[in-house]
């Protein structure tokens, strides 16, 4: 299992990273892009994404509202930039949170966005503080994904909604003979993929009703295949480097990987693209 510690290091020296292949400055932006249609550039289908969750959240501008897992804070000002509401974002990861409070000061934001750093599982906030949660590829990482419904059941306000996109392993039990999702998991820094069907199975636990799963793996086979093609552009230089420097950290020496595992992974349909929408 990776500790928080951990998952704070892969996001901390994989940043450069992001910033070459994912252009990470100009779009503030870690996850995958959706292709819509009429979808014509890299940076539409990435605010692709942040938008298909806003049109889920239905949020206002009275709104309190919780990124967990805000990276360098790209979903926090789409948030609140679209609808006004006062959103928090929270991260592992300092040097990340270092990188979006820039921009905030930049955009002179600060009565109404907040970053802080905080374990989305284990949070300091009150008892119903938001009306809506947010989460974009982040809760993989937590090893307790059912401590991590419950806690934002504690932190949603009476009718609030968890709204999140993430990967799920296909089927629980399915045969993936060449270990592909453990091996891309450790390239990221997730220690166990679940199924969406598991997830759900936390949701009720906890109470949530309307629970909503959408799938969108056939929308982000073009973000899949360019992460792969930095893969296969990134290899040789990154093995030099590798060699050049015995010290690097494990994450950053083999975070190339994770697009070739993550690409044969889904070739191999063992895992999905899916929102998650769910009301406490």
């Amino acid at each position: 299992m990776f500790s928080n510690d951990e998952v704070a290091d892969y996001y901390d020296t994989t940043q450069n990273h992001y910033e070459k292949w994912w252009r990470l400055k100009n779009n503030l932006a870690l996850h995958y892009g959706l292709w819509l249609k009429d979808t014509k550039t890299f940076k539409q289908a990435l605010e692709n994404t942040n938008r298909v969750l806003l049109e889920h959240a239905c949020i206002t501008n009275t709104d309190q509202v919780l990124d967990a897992g805000c990276g360098v804070g790209g979903s926090v000002f789409y948030i609140h930039q679209q609808t006004g509401a006062r959103v928090t974002g929270i991260s592992l990861s300092k040097k990340q949170l270092s990188f979006a409070k820039r921009h905030l000061v930049s955009d002179k934001l600060e009565t109404r966005i907040d970053f802080q750093w905080m374990d989305f599982c284990n949070t300091t906030f009150d008892d119903a503080s938001f009306e809506v949660i947010w989460a974009c590829e982040s809760v993989g990482h937590a090893n307790d994904k059912a401590a991590f419904v419950k806690e934002c059941r504690r932190l949603l306000k009476p009718g609030g909604k968890l709204v999140m996109i993430d990967f799920w392993l296909t089927k629980e039990d399915q045969h993936d003979k060449k270990e592909l999702m453990k091996k891309w998991g450790n390239t990221w820094g997730v220690s166990q993929f679940i199924s969406s069907d598991m997830f759900k199975s936390y949701l009720a636990q906890e109470n949530y009703h309307h629970i909503e799963v959408i799938d969108y793996t056939q929308n982000i086979h073009k973000s899949a295949e360019r992460l792969y093609r930095a893969a296969l552009f990134g290899a040789i230089p990154s093995i030099i480097y590798n060699w050049l420097h015995p010290s690097v950290t494990p994450f950053a020496k083999n975070h190339y990987k994770c697009g070739f595992y993550q690409y044969q992974a889904l070739k191999a349909l063992l895992w999905k693209y899916k929102m998650i929408v769910a009301t406490r």
